[in-house]
Parts: structure tokens; C-alpha cells; sequence
């Protein structure tokens, strides 16, 4: 019965997804005319801030909305004791850090010879 009603909520050929997916928050500053390099410096400098600067920044109403945006964001990790958005502020300015992977393979082939013919 559950199922008889998701399907009629879906119809064939039209997307479930009507609005698609968010757009990432850089792509929408893009269009508001920053600069990824003014994006990148501006999360830069900003990290070295203290809390009370950080505070200083949400509060100033001259602050432009990419200031206000990361010190909130940031100021709201802190509180949280969350590490993300400060994980994907310095990811957006410093890339991810190579990953490593220490990979063994104990696989064993076994070759035969049969009357003039090699089996794998």
C-alpha cells in the first residue's frame, strides 16, 4: 500500500527533484562577483583570528556578507565544538591533503602446464 502511494507521487519522465540539487556556496558567491582568489584569502586571513575579532567582523555592518557568512559559520563550529566548517573552509583554500593507502595483496596464481598448454 506504502509503496501504490510513493509511486504516485513520481511520474514517469518527470524529475523528483524539481529545484536540483543546492548549489555549492562558492559557486553562488561567484555569481555575486567575488573572486575564488578573494574567497580563498579572505577564509585566510579570517582563520587567524581570534573569537573576539571574529565577533567584531558578524557585528560590523560594514562587513561584506562573504566576512559575516564565514565568521558566523565559523563562531557556530566553535560553539559546537565541530570541526567542519573549519574542515571545509581549509580544504576550499588549501585543498585536501594527499591520502595514503598501505595496500597488500596475498593473492597466489598458480600456473600449470598441461601437455604443452599454460592454465592460469
Amino acid at each position: 500500500m506504502a509503496n501504490e502511494e510513493n509511486l504516485k507521487l513520481f511520474v514517469k519522465g518527470q524529475s523528483g527533484n524539481i529545484n536540483g540539487r543546492p548549489r555549492k556556496y562558492v559557486t553562488l558567491l561567484k555569481e555575486q562577483g567575488y573572486k575564488l582568489s578573494e574567497i580563498n584569502d579572505t577564509i585566510q586571513v579570517m582563520m587567524s583570528m581570534d573569537m573576539e575579532e571574529l565577533n567584531e567582523v558578524f557585528k560590523n555592518p560594514k562587513a561584506t556578507v562573504l566576512e559575516k557568512t564565514i565568521a558566523n559559520s565559523m563562531n557556530k563550529s566553535l560553539q559546537k565544538g565541530s570541526l567542519y566548517s573549519l574542515d571545509t573552509l581549509l580544504t576550499r583554500v588549501y585543498g585536501k591533503p594527499k591520502e595514503q593507502f598501505d595496500i597488500q595483496q596475498d593473492t597466489k596464481i598458480e600456473v600449470v602446464f598441461v601437455e604443452g598448454k599454460t592454465i592460469l
